[in-house]
């Protein structure tokens, strides 16, 4: 049996569909639909917009996290690239000296001093800085005292560098081994 509200003509051209009444004005995307039916699809239709979205997002911080680890992972790995460049030619100079078969004393000490100095702008370049504290007073922060000997001078003061120490940047990666001064027998 036809829907009395269904009119008996044929769907044309800018008719509308069979069950819908016909739209003579744009629906205005603000007003609310009076329609229970209209409003639970604009509703669901805007939950999936939102739900693609999150699922967007979410795979866009899933793709930045595993880029950022493998980005971190190739830091740490190639971390001292530079510093390894640095050394190639600190390398190459000690090769070549013990290559050298007929090299005089002098010759070989003055390519060893040569390789030494190559060394320690390489350690400059880095950030690496030398702890030689002979004569200043003991820092159990950058110096590790090995023994104490009675000396003339001050108490605590380093008067033997047994091995010097480094620190990169602010941080000590190795402590000096020193000798500290302590009072003479008899000395208050």
């Amino acid at each position: 049996m036809p829907d009395p509200e269904q009119t008996s003509s044929p769907i044309g051209a800018g008719d509308a569909p069979v069950g819908e009444p016909p739209t003579q004005e744009p629906q205005n995307p603000d007003a609310a639909p009076s329609d229970p039916g209209e409003l639970l699809r604009q509703a669901e239709a805007k939950a999936q917009q939102h739900h693609d979205a999150w699922l967007r997002a979410k795979a866009d911080a899933d793709n930045i996290r595993k880029r950022t680890a493998v980005e971190l992972a190739n830091a740490y790995k190639y971390a001292i690239e530079s510093v390894a460049l640095e050394l190639l030619p600190v390398k190459d100079g000690l090769e070549a000296t013990l290559a050298a078969d007929s090299a005089s004393l002098d010759s070989l000490r003055s390519g060893v001093e040569l390789t030494l100095k190559q060394l320690n702008t390489v350690f400059g370049k880095a950030g690496l800085r030398e702890i030689s504290p002979a004569g200043e007073k003991f820092d159990p922060h950058q110096h590790q005292a090995i023994s104490m000997l009675p000396s003339e001078k001050e108490p605590n003061t380093v008067i033997n560098v047994l091995q010097k120490g480094y620190s990169l940047h602010d941080r000590v990666i190795r402590p000096a081994l020193v000798t500290v001064a302590k009072l003479k027998d008899g000395q208050a």
